[in-house]
């Protein structure tokens, strides 16, 4: 029995058990407040599930999160009324008998007595406590929680509110499972690239990461396709931090190798932190002029605390009138293309960047919908258009998909995308 009590959990289950968390109005905190602990300390949580109140329910929960190195934590379902059940049902799952606990009985009764009331009987059910359990102290209510050694598995039952639970992790259940894991904690990289599909990372990204998943230690990889960028997430257990860090920066710089510029963070900034960076080593300056996004790129762009430095001016010239007055777009080619068309966007480019005075112009015009759209303009037809650094302009027409603001979201990527490249280049 010392022997499994010592041995380190490989992995976890978070069983939320409450009727009212299968409602909209109660949302379960208390799985993502448990996952960020556990990451810490080496442990990764491989399942997350909400039960209601009910004794099958929660008992098949159990039973199918029962294996060898497994830690299952139960939320919830430790009051003193009938439809608390978790208590009892574990102990029917796990072979235990009940008993009461007198301790557990004097310090319910003496927390009633402080507010000169006297304990219901009903409260007695919360001293119940499976044979071989841990009594768990609970300093801000009257349910006390339960650690269970269970052959090779361990299971934690902790009270649902979370001003009880997260004392009562932080003092007592992380100091039982300090040290238990063997590894400094779960260390991740996020990569993220633009400019590819999903299927077009994946084609070459699978090559590499694939070879790590039979690695020892393990290194995890997974793929995530994101409004306008797809992110590679890592992740890796190891003895020390340096050993773990190490790990990632050499997985990195070999999937940096076959991802070439399109990877545009190995450290998860955002592409308009990146932006900011480049524009700031070369000691540029960019003004924007938008239509359809409304104002967008510049606002992500002034999101990075320091973006005065970079960032000069912006117009929003959603009317053709607006292009016309406010950028010197010549309206005989708002006439001959249309407001969404290269050659607009490339005046609009031009108009920000000579009216500010910067080294670069970054000019967007499209259809952002729902309406507006036609046969050879359709909704979500975009252009991009960069004028500057130096004599260099370049556009480019995109055809996003989704509804208004996907469209819009997409088209400030794509624009902060193109700057980026190109400042790449200098």
């Amino acid at each position: 029995m010392t022997r499994q009590r010592r041995s380190a959990p490989a992995s976890a289950v978070i069983i939320a058990v409450g009727s009212e968390l299968l409602t909209p109005h109660k949302v379960d905190t208390n799985s993502l407040y448990l996952t960020e602990q556990l990451d810490r300390m080496g442990v990764a949580v491989r399942r997350k599930l909400v039960t209601g109140d009910d004794a099958g329910e929660i008992g098949a929960a159990v039973r199918q999160a029962l294996r060898p190195g497994e830690l299952i934590f139960l939320t919830g379902g430790l009051g003193p009324t009938d439809d608390d059940r978790t208590r009892e049902t574990v102990a029917g799952v796990l072979g235990l008998p009940l008993a009461e606990d007198p301790a557990i009985v004097a310090d319910i009764r003496a927390r009633f007595a402080a507010r000169g009331l006297e304990m219901p009987d009903l409260n007695r059910r919360q001293a119940l406590v499976p044979a071989g359990a841990g009594v768990l102290a609970n300093r801000r209510g009257t349910a006390p929680g339960l650690w269970i050694d269970h052959e090779q598995a361990v299971v934690v039952l902790l009270p649902g509110p979370p001003r009880e639970l997260r004392p009562m992790f932080e003092q007592q259940v992380a100091a039982r499972l300090a040290g238990r894991s063997g590894v400094s904690g779960i260390h991740r990289r996020v990569l993220r690239i633009a400019g590819r599909a999903e299927s077009a990372v994946e084609a070459v990204a699978y090559p590499i990461y694939s070879r790590w998943q039979t690695s020892e230690p393990v290194m995890e990889t997974t793929v995530l396709s994101t409004l306008g960028q797809i992110e590679l997430h890592l992740s890796t257990r190891a003895p020390s931090s340096e050993e773990a860090e190490r790990r990632l920066d050499t997985a990195t710089a070999e999937l940096a190798a076959v991802l070439g510029r399109d990877l545009f963070s190995s450290d998860g900034s955002s592409l308009e932190a990146v932006v900011g960076a480049l524009l700031l080593r070369h000691g540029l300056r960019v003004a924007l002029a938008e239509s359809c996004t409304g104002g967008l790129v510049t606002s992500r762009l002034t999101d990075v605390p320091g973006s005065s430095a970079y960032v000069r001016a912006a117009w929003v010239a959603y009317s053709n009138h607006a292009k016309v007055a406010g950028l010197g777009v010549d309206a005989d080619l708002l006439e001959a293309n249309g407001a969404v068309s290269e050659a607009v966007a490339e005046a609009m480019a031009q108009g920000a960047r000579s009216r500010a005075g910067v080294d670069v112009g970054l000019g967007v015009t499209g259809v952002a919908g729902p309406g507006g759209g036609s046969a050879d303009k359709p909704v979500g037809t975009v252009w991009v258009a960069l004028a500057g650094p130096g004599s260099a302009r370049r556009a480019r027409r995109l055809q996003l998909p989704g509804e208004r603001d996907r469209v819009k979201f997409q088209a400030s990527q794509a624009a902060l995308d193109m700057l980026r490249r190109a400042l790449l280049r200098l």
